[in-house]
Parts: structure tokens; sequence; C-alpha cells
């Protein structure tokens, strides 16, 4: 009886795709143009204007995207502007060294910032806060598994 029985890998299956369905995003990205990183920028909070982080965005050198210039977002942009937004977000674009600065400069602060707490901890010289810095450490340990019990 189990000699009659074709096994399932020899049998003839339909092979057909597997589909995987994967949410859109909510905010479309822009063909990417080279040289240039692009970002969305916030102009609105719960409904209200927030123009001073408008401002500070436009002074770091980041320039709003026109809705003509990427025709593939499928957006009218601002009616008075003609910028593309969407849900209180405007998005703009930079050259990318300039983005590249911009980041390593937060990144160096951010690293300060950390330098500076880890030296005042230190400072109190308490033994309880080596636990504190032992968590960033990783070690290793090798098990001797199969050596047997001897």
């Amino acid at each position: 009886m189990a000699d009659s029985r074709t096994s399932r890998d020899l049998s003839a299956r339909d092979k057909s795709a597997r589909i995987v369905y994967t949410p859109s995003s909510t905010l479309p990205d822009p063909t990417p143009e080279p040289g240039y990183t692009y970002r969305w920028v916030g102009t609105h909070i719960l409904g209200q204007g927030n123009p001073t982080n408008v401002s500070a965005k436009l002074r770091d050198g980041w320039v709003p995207v026109k809705a003509v210039d990427h025709e593939e977002l499928m957006l009218v942009g601002n009616e008075k502007t003609g910028n593309v937004e969407i849900g209180g977000l405007m998005l703009c674009k930079m050259p990318t060294e300039r983005a590249q600065a911009i980041a390593d400069y937060y990144n160096n602060a951010a690293q300060a910032n950390m330098e500076s707490v880890d030296n005042n901890f230190m400072r109190q010289q308490d033994p309880r806060m080596a636990t504190l810095f032992s968590e960033r450490k990783s070690t290793t340990t090798r098990g001797n598994f199969g050596s047997g019990s001897k």
C-alpha cells in the first residue's frame, strides 16, 4: 500500500508565486536626483501652522520641492506655493554634502553629550555606577558542549 503512493516532491504541483502584501507608504518617495537628499519638513502640528520649524529648515538650506518637478508623485501641490505638501509635511531637498555635514554635526553633539554624562557618573567614584557601564560591553563565552563529564 505504501509503495503505490508517489512522494509529494515527484508529483506535479502548481507552483504559483505567492502574493505578499506590503502596505503602501503614507508619504511617497520622490524619484532620486543624484547629489540631493530629500526630507519631509513639518509645516503644521495638530492643524496649527508651525512657521518656526519651516523657517529654521529653510535657513539650514532645505529647499521646497515643486509639484511640477515631480509629476510621478501625482500631487497637485499647495495652491499658493506649488510645493509638494501632504498632511502638514512639505517635501524639501538639499545637496547631499550639506545634509551629511548637518548629520555629522548632530552625531558629534550626541556623542559629546554621552561622554559628558559618562564623565559625570565616573566623577562620583561610586562602585554601584560600574554596573551602568558594564551593560555597554559585550562578551562572549565558549561552552564545553559535547565534551562529556569525566
